[in-house]
């Protein structure tokens, strides 16, 4: 009986096989410096079949850089299913992305970079705004959830926190700058849920009047 190979680059597509080269290369060595013909080598496709499926560099790193956002929406909400309440959800964004530094070829933010690298287009910054606004909205719902009186004011800190623990990781922190960032995080949490029920028990919220 014949064994069923699995799918292998022959037999994914053109812009498969070009997504997977950018998202190899770029991620490495950056938009910049890579040039088309790198990533057109790297995938083993004709020059013409780039165009064909991006039109252009600019649209294929748009493209690379969405599917980076959709690959770490997935991997985040993948880890927090596992956390039983709001705060262990904020707090378990920061445990995945010590899980994600612990990765072999780990390089830190890939929006970042390419927005530290170069002007971004129109495409391309919009797509990172996307993530950006994806992992704000996400601390915002989570502490809303959690009861936190002002979670807009709070997910604002803990992307800064996040992006913070990206940006030194960068540096040789590794792991730590996660770790560290967690524990920054759950001391502002703490702190805000604390506040929040003390607003909760004032007498004013409880229709006590007083002379």
């Amino acid at each position: 009986m014949a064994t069923r190979r699995n799918a292998g680059p022959e037999r994914r597509s053109a812009r498969e096989r070009l997504l997977a080269a950018a998202d190899e290369l770029f991620y490495e060595g950056g938009i910049h410096t890579v040039g088309i013909d790198r990533v057109i080598e790297r995938a083993g496709v004709a020059k013409a079949s780039l165009y064909d499926c991006f039109g252009s560099k600019d649209e294929l790193v748009r493209a690379y850089l969405q599917a980076r956002h959709e690959a770490r929406k997935t991997r985040i909400t993948q880890r927090v299913a596992h956390c039983a309440t709001p705060r262990e959800k904020l707090l378990g964004v920061f445990d995945g992305l010590r899980e994600a530094m612990a990765t072999p070829g780990f390089r830190g933010c890939a929006f970042t970079r390419v927005t530290a690298e170069t002007q971004p287009s129109t495409g391309v910054k919009a797509v990172c705004d996307e993530a950006r606004g994806w992992l704000r909205e996400l601390f915002t719902s989570l502490a809303r959830e959690a009861g936190v009186a002002d979670p807009a004011a709070l997910a604002q800190q803990l992307a800064l926190l996040y992006d913070g623990a990206l940006a030194a990781s960068q540096f040789g922190a590794g792991t730590e700058a996660a770790e560290t960032a967690r524990g920054a995080a759950q001391v502002m949490l703490d702190a805000a849920l604390a506040a929040s029920r003390s607003v909760d028990l004032t007498p004013e919220r409880h229709g006590s009047t007083h002379p």
